[in-house]
């Protein structure tokens, strides 16, 4: 019984060395003097606001992304003196493993070690993606997880053809849902990638479901494994992101008024100071701010001021000249309101109070100039159908007030529901004309100037554009996103090639001319699906975005694109290279081609890592487009 202790235990494990080396010359590219510089570069300033929050516990909300991005930078902080090393330590270590995952990709796709090789290099040498991991900025940790979904599923997939249910095959199954809902959890362009899995897996399991050797129990099973994982578990995961956000942040910030007053009373100091100890009702002669339920573009209450509408507006309306509502986006002592019963004069709250409830009709009279809340017949500045909004003043001609409004509670329990501070969501319609009042501001403050090195989706593809990330305050060093040309041409033209091959084979296959073994076409279909669809879904979408853009939205289409270079590599060598001399020339053009990219990667190497001084005619030396912005100083 006893027996297993008089013999050694021995463990075997596999371990493929190609991979063990491409981890190590992957973090010796990624983070050789990661401290360096010590400044903060570009949109560092912008995560390390966000992460200093979090060391605080104030609220804060991202409008350009959800915050697990966030919370993977803040892990780097676990003290108020950190060095900088250890801020970009986690998206330098998600660019170095992004290497041998490229290997590992192309061998799970059935390729051959060279091709998987070749990836894995050309992610090594690749330029710009060097320089976006080694700062504390989120693409390379989105490109590692949108890596880690494509690599999870090949690794189902294949498990699927052999060992369906089994450990692994549960394990990256589930592993892929997770890693899709992280890459979602970083940026939303992250959902480019999750659909693009989520579309093969439906086209595999559209398949399985065809296939009559399995019975209908075992296929339900697939089914529901398969929507469980990349569906319940990515929007599971994605939830616990926010309540792993909102546990941790639990104090006033400076971006409360972006939530409704409910939450920010719920957090410590803030609102939740200023309301203590008030009353939880609102009572005829209470004094209150009424803040947007919509809040587009901003959040903002409502406001009025001394100054009056003109008399006519630029397009020839006119105006009832008088006093100006608007909604305001920020705490001001204007945004006062009392709350009057219209029957009497009393502007103080009686003893005992009066509740004012869901259906009473009440006047608001504005705290600093005790003007009435006020509308007419008079179209509004912004929009000639609707009616304007003013604080009524006496003119003394036939235009009388009417300023009598019925509130209606939106989100009553019952008709006789009393209006509470903070809880309650009211709507106010005026009595006269039943117009009901909606908030929207007279001019909104936004900055329409373009970004010096704002680009567009057309840059991107052929590298016309770049952006300098750090200069040096005394010498010429710096630092560039800049992408390496050798790489960011052949892959555009692999790209191409790929397109017209398919369509190629796609119409011969038509006509029922086979030219590729069964496996070969579907190896190669599933490739491209992946490769260039990855590209396609990470690329196109920006071209329907209304704002301004940057290079780096690139890099996870460009990561795609590289993947799918070694696939039409090895494509030609195998069958479009008819004999051994075809395919030795063809060899010898690649190694060729692969040094060009290694001289390359050295040549804009100084301005990869910003650590060599260069002078001004070896700046102008680098820079081959004009429309390159190489930073030159005039002494």
């Amino acid at each position: 019984m006893l027996g297993f202790l008089q013999r050694p235990v021995v463990v075997t494990a596999d371990v493929n060395l190609n991979v063990v080396a491409l981890t190590a010359v992957g973090l010796l590219s990624r983070l050789w003097r990661l401290a360096y510089p010590r400044a903060v570069v570009f949109d560092e300033v912008y995560y390390g606001q966000y992460i200093s929050f979090y060391m605080k516990r104030v609220f804060f909300l991202d409008g350009s992304g959800p915050p697990f991005g966030h919370m993977l930078l803040a892990l780097g902080e676990y003290s108020s003196n950190v060095p900088v090393w250890s801020l970009r330590l986690l998206p330098a270590l998600a660019g170095a493993l992004s290497v041998p995952m490229a290997y590992q990709i192309l061998w799970e796709l059935r390729f051959s070690h060279c091709a998987a090789m070749g990836a894995a290099l050309l992610m090594l040498i690749e330029n710009a993606l060097i320089t976006q991991a080694r700062l504390m900025l989120l693409e390379s940790l989105l490109i590692f997880f949108n890596l880690l979904a494509v690599l999870s599923y090949l690794k189902f997939s294949n498990c699927q053809k052999h060992r369906p249910f089994s450990p692994s095959w549960w394990l990256w199954l589930v592993l892929t849902g997770v890693a899709c809902s992280c890459a979602v959890g970083i940026k939303y362009m992250g959902i480019f990638t999750y659909l693009l899995v989520l579309g093969v897996a439906a086209v595999h399991t559209w398949h399985l479901i065809g296939d009559q050797a399995l019975s209908n129990v075992c296929v339900l099973c697939h089914v529901l494994a398969r929507a469980v994982a990349l569906v319940v578990v990515p929007a599971v995961t994605y939830l616990l992101f926010f309540y792993v956000h909102l546990t941790l942040l639990c104090r006033s910030g400076p971006h409360d008024q972006i939530m409704s007053s409910a939450f920010q009373a719920s957090l410590e100091g803030g609102l939740a100071r200023i309301t203590q100890g008030q009353p939880l009702e609102v009572a005829y002669g209470s004094q209150v701010t009424l803040k947007s339920a919509s809040g587009k573009p901003v959040p903002c209450w409502l406001h009025s001021h001394p100054s009056t509408y003109p008399l006519s507006y630029e397009n020839g309306r006119g105006s009832s000249h008088q006093q100006q509502v608007t909604c305001y986006p920020f705490k001001d002592v204007n945004n006062w309101w009392i709350v009057k019963d219209p029957g009497r004069h009393q502007l103080e709250v009686s003893n005992p109070p009066r509740p004012v409830r869901h259906g009473d009709v009440v006047q608001l009279v504005h705290g600093m100039t005790s003007r009435l809340l006020n509308t007419h017949d008079v179209a509004a500045p912004l929009n000639p159908h609707a009616q304007e909004v003013s604080c009524y003043i006496d003119y003394n001609i036939s235009m009388p007030a009417q300023s009598l409004w019925r509130l209606d509670i939106v989100n009553r329990e019952s008709d006789a529901e009393i209006w509470k501070t903070i809880l309650s969501e009211v709507r106010l319609v005026h009595l006269n004309t039943s117009a009901i009042l909606k908030w929207r501001m007279l001019t909104v403050r936004s900055d329409d100037s373009e970004h010096k090195y704002s680009s567009t989706p057309l840059d991107w593809v052929t590298l016309d554009t770049n952006i300098a990330y750090w200069l040096h305050p005394r010498t010429s060093a710096q630092i560039h996103l800049l992408g390496n040309v050798v790489i960011w041409a052949s892959a555009g033209l692999a790209t191409a090639l790929y397109a017209l091959l398919f369509c190629w084979y796609l119409l011969r296959r038509r006509r029922r001319v086979c030219e590729l073994p069964e496996d070969s076409w579907l190896r190669w279909v599933l490739a491209g699906a992946l490769c260039a669809g990855g590209w396609a879904a990470n690329y196109f979408p920006f071209f329907l975005m209304e704002k301004q853009l940057f290079l780096y939205p690139y890099l996870p289409a460009l990561t795609f694109q590289i993947l799918l270079l070694p696939v039409v590599l090895q494509h030609i060598g195998e069958h479009l290279c008819r004999s051994q001399l075809h395919r030795s020339l063809f060899g010898a053009l690649v190694v060729a081609w692969y040094s060009a990219a290694c001289h390359m990667f050295n040549m804009l190497r100084p301005l990869t890592y910003g650590d060599k001084s260069l002078s001004p005619s070896d700046l102008q030396a680098l820079r081959w487009k004009e429309s390159w912005d190489i930073l030159i100083r005039k002494h």
